[in-house]
């Protein structure tokens, strides 16, 4: 029991020995004393001058673009257009008795209109029921075309509506013919042979033509017409009559025919014309 006591007392001595220690190292109410660090900012006083911006660089302008009052859309090209007449030369293939070929061409005279022509031949055989008659011949037309369509910029097409003046000149032979028998009771009537010609014909006409021309390629073209013709002179032959005319097809017994055809052409320009969209008002 004395020795818990003694061992007890010298442990407090212990601990108030420390304490008094710490209380001379550090004096009562002394501040603790903390290091700061300012750092130093540079401020650079508010003025009300303002900096010249950097001069720009020269730029060269041509003076023909500012004094231009018009804006260049497009470009229109004119020259010649010419070509075949596919339907005729391919009729040959399936049809023994025909033989034809037609030659088109135009020339692009304004913004619209055109000067149009066809130069053909013609060796055809008509086989009917009371007669069968050859018919050989050339034919030229020569008229105008105006372009209806309005194109987008550099395009070329054409939906057209003209007139042809046509004149051909031919000759026809009666192949064979049969006696029309009003009253057939008994038998048709036989045919009978000839090999009568008939030279030095010629017929004139007028056509109003509605055709279209679309760019297919570079400078190619491929178009349709259909035309109706009016026959102004018809010169006859006696005891028979022009029911085919090269160039104006059949005359149907009458004045009036009508024509197609399928066309490729080739264009050839020759110069070009710049188109003004619109003028622009000076400021």
């Amino acid at each position: 029991m004395k020795h818990t006591l003694r061992s007890f007392f010298s442990i407090c001595l212990l601990l108030l020995l420390t304490l008094a220690q710490a209380q001379e190292t550090t004096p009562k109410g002394e501040p603790v004393k903390q290091t700061i660090t300012v750092k130093r900012v540079s401020v650079t006083p508010k003025t009300d001058q303002k900096i010249p911006d950097a001069p720009l660089p020269l730029v060269a302008i041509d003076p023909t673009i500012i004094k231009s009052d018009s804006i260049p859309l497009k470009t229109d090209r004119y020259g010649v257009r010419v070509g075949l007449d596919l339907y005729k030369v391919t009729r040959g293939l399936y049809d023994n008795n025909y033989k034809g070929i037609e030659f088109v061409g135009d020339y692009r005279l304004t913004k619209k209109y055109f000067l149009a022509a066809e130069l053909g031949n013609e060796n055809k055989t008509t086989d009917d029921d009371r007669v069968n008659f050859t018919t050989k011949g050339s034919y030229l037309k020569v008229g105008f075309d105006y372009n209806a369509y309005e194109n987008w910029l550099d395009m070329e097409n054409i939906i057209s509506i003209g007139m042809r003046y046509g004149f051909s000149t031919f000759n026809q032979q009666l192949n064979s013919y049969r006696i029309y028998n009003a009253n057939p009771y008994f038998a048709e009537t036989p045919i009978i042979p000839s090999g009568k010609k008939f030279d030095g014909l010629s017929a004139s006409w007028i056509e109003v033509v509605a055709g279209i021309k679309a760019k297919v390629f570079d400078n190619v073209f491929v178009g349709f017409s259909l035309r109706l013709n009016r026959l102004v002179t018809n010169k006859e032959p006696d005891n028979f009559s022009n029911l085919y005319i090269p160039g104006f097809n059949r005359t149907y017994d009458g004045s009036f025919g009508v024509g197609f055809n399928y066309t490729v052409t080739y264009f050839v320009p020759i110069y070009k014309k710049k188109i003004v969209a619109k003028k622009v008002e000076e400021k």
